[in-house]
């Protein structure tokens, strides 16, 4: 079992800022918006999701990278994230219900997480269980950080 660390939103773009709490429907974060439609959100990217091991690991490795920097929306601890691939559900607080659908690649308007703006650090396809990951909501309602996340069998 894992926990929920944080829970962000923007109105666009990075960084994505901490709230205490959301409401979670079919596309996503209530109030959280996306600028570009085209590579993110949908009810097949409704959510981001990423390690906060992962996150300071590469602040280890000199990144200024932070939680939320990356548009990640929720940032988990505790969870093995090597298991985290297409297909995974889990359930986040009480009752929302998400599936894993895909990583999610990386674009230059993270570039200022990373040194030398060298965002494909995260990229699935050169560095494997290092990417963030995008989630469909199956069952929506409210999360806070503290949580409780658990991988559900399907």
């Amino acid at each position: 079992m894992g926990t929920i660390v944080q829970i962000a939103v923007s109105r666009g773009g990075v960084p994505k800022l901490p709230v205490l709490e959301a409401e979670v429907g079919e596309l996503g974060i209530v109030g959280d918006v996306q600028n570009n439609t085209r590579d993110h959100g949908g009810p097949e990217r409704a959510l981001c999701l990423w390690a906060i091991e992962r996150i300071e690991a590469l602040r280890g490795e000199g990144h200024p990278i932070a939680p939320g920097t990356a548009g990640e929306n929720i940032t988990t601890t505790g969870i093995d994230w090597d298991r985290v691939t297409a297909g995974t559900r889990l359930r986040l607080g009480a009752g929302v219900l998400i599936e894993i659908t895909r990583d999610t690649a990386p674009c230059k308007t993270i570039a200022g997480s990373f040194v030398d703006g060298k965002f494909v650090r995260i990229s699935g396809k050169l560095h494997p269980g290092w990417s963030r990951v995008y989630a469909r909501v199956i069952a929506g309602g409210t999360v806070r950080p503290g949580d409780a996340i658990d991988f559900v069998e399907a």
